[in-house]
């Protein structure tokens, strides 16, 4: 009978030779998924014993992870920011990159007053969720088209005890929210990867996560258009975008164009520029 350690030496060579970035760390997480154990549980009970029906169900999700599914997708869950966030499949897994959007948004959010804001295209809705919960005066509308998004941040509202004060809207872009809803601020990780591109991203993205919340058109621009044109007609103090490598020139040029002014961007932890703050002046 095969122990725990064996089980998970062998994964961890099964997904090195699938070419998984993190073979070490998913084989820990799915197996600690299956057995109901933490991975600090995983190494205080490397010697135990395997039974014939547990090796199967870590049979099972190893499959799923070695045709580079997802693992938030097999888990159901991602880490993000200072909460856990429900996922399924069809919905964009969250990104450590984008917690720079958040601590950008919460750098300009003050901690008590009444503040209101619109995710929009919600996902999960991992960023406006993570501001709601540090921010208690903080009001939410999250909104996306996709009814698996919709799906997946009404869960994470439930689970996170935020329905007093969070609006889960499915529409395109602002137009679900009521013209007469004053927004504060706007907060958006809209699809921004160019058509073209899409082919040459990991498995994991490119055949797993939802074209609808990667494609930006031929030049990753094309939500960020409507997005700002709409933002334009709705006076936000500020407007917060997560955007890809080398697009915040053009994006300071189409935010101008809007009248969005002063305009600065904020880098990621590898130091790429990942966020577009736009302010704008109110009269």
């Amino acid at each position: 009978m095969a122990n725990l350690v064996d089980i998970i030496k062998k994964t961890e060579q099964f997904f090195r030779q699938k070419g998984i970035d993190s073979p070490r760390l998913d084989s820990e997480l799915l197996i600690g998924s299956v057995l109901n154990m933490t991975r600090i549980q995983l190494y205080m009970n490397f010697d135990i014993p395997l039974s014939e029906a547990e090796i199967s169900k870590i049979r099972t999700v190893v499959r799923r992870r070695a045709n580079r599914e997802p693992i938030a997708y097999i888990l159901g869950e991602k880490d993000f920011y200072e909460h856990t966030f429900y996922v399924q499949p069809g919905v964009l897994c969250p990104r450590p990159d984008t917690e720079t959007l958040v601590d950008a948004a919460l750098s300009l959010i003050p901690p008590d007053e009444e503040f209101f804001v619109a995710d929009i295209g919600s996902g999960t809705g991992c960023i406006g969720l993570s501001l709601a919960m540090q921010r208690p005066k903080l009001k939410l509308y999250a909104v996306d088209t996709s009814p698996q998004a919709i799906q997946c941040t009404k869960e994470n509202v439930k689970r996170l005890n935020l329905s007093s004060r969070v609006g889960v809207l499915q529409g395109s872009f602002l137009s679900p929210i009521p013209p007469s809803r004053p927004i504060d601020m706007i907060v958006s990780n809209p699809p921004y990867i160019p058509t073209r591109e899409i082919q040459t991203l990991a498995p994991e993205v490119r055949i797993h996560e939802p074209a609808l919340a990667l494609d930006g058109g031929d030049d990753g621009l094309d939500c960020y258009r409507e997005l700002i044109r709409q933002a334009s007609n709705r006076s936000p103090r500020v407007l917060i975008l997560e955007i890809g490598m080398g697009q915040a020139a053009a994006l300071f040029s189409i935010l101008q164009g809007f009248g969005f002014n002063p305009i600065e961007s904020k880098p990621d932890l590898a130091g790429i520029e990942r966020v577009i703050v736009a302010h704008r002046v109110i009269r």
